[in-house]
């Protein structure tokens, strides 16, 4: 089976409030381990990540052995960078063999064809927000990030990472939101699967040969999602964690 889970936003809330929320993504870590035989995280796992050379967020330590004791056990986990992850380096792939993506992905997944994007930047005429992902990607801002001390830099990034969210949260995507019209598009160009998320909108929509599925959000109603070499479907998280 193959899992696609985006949007958790790990660290969202305060550290004795989004304790919680990281014990049951750790139950799903847990619970996925039977047959998962591909994870790929679609962006924003965590709501801010930085790391300098020597140093990580200490809050996401849980959540980081997790990923390696998954990928350890034989599981295949991909990392396509989302709004939020602004400050991966090479932590992952040299400790934990997990490859981040900065950019989209096209595997072929059981012979079909599958687009993967966090979504964010294809909202068209957003010009604020591919400013501010300009601003936070710029290697310039990365490079005085990394001069600062982590404890000062880890806190900027966190606030950074608000301000992201803050902007996005106000977006009115409405019924029809630009990221179908670009999975559309995308299925007429061929691809069988269109998976992603940012806009914090459950969709599942079957489009002429292809289906766009859109991973929600983990704050309200966590979901995610299971291909099993035929079709995909939604999952809900505590369904899924009580059964």
């Amino acid at each position: 089976m193959i899992y696609f889970v985006s949007d958790v936003h790990i660290g969202i809330y305060k550290r004795e409030i989004d304790k919680k929320r990281e014990d049951v993504f750790l139950a799903f870590i847990n619970k996925i381990k039977k047959d998962c035989e591909h994870l790929y995280i679609v962006g924003d796992l965590f709501d801010f990540w930085f790391e300098y050379k020597q140093v990580i967020p200490k809050y996401f330590y849980r959540t980081v052995a997790a990923l390696h004791d998954l990928k350890a056990a034989g599981v295949e986990i991909d990392y396509v960078m989302g709004n939020h992850d602004f400050g991966h380096k090479d932590f992952f792939l040299k400790e934990l063999g997990i490859e981040v993506h900065k950019d989209d992905i096209q595997p072929i997944i059981k012979g079909r064809k599958f687009y993967i994007s966090h979504g964010d930047g294809k909202i068209k005429n957003d010009y604020a927000y591919n400013f501010i992902k300009k601003i936070l990607r710029n290697r310039l801002s990365l490079w005085l990030y990394l001069k600062l001390h982590p404890d000062c830099g880890i806190r900027l990034a966190s606030r950074s990472s608000r301000g992201s969210r803050k902007y996005s949260d106000k977006k009115n995507y409405g019924s029809k939101d630009n990221l179908e019209l670009f999975a559309k598009e995308k299925i007429d160009e061929g691809f069988d699967f269109i998976v992603m998320g940012h806009s914090h909108q459950l969709k599942l929509i079957q489009y002429k040969q292809g289906v766009y599925c859109n991973l929600g959000e983990w704050i309200n109603k966590p979901h995610f999602a299971v291909f099993d070499g035929a079709n995909i479907k939604l999952v809900d998280l505590k369904q899924y964690i009580n059964k």
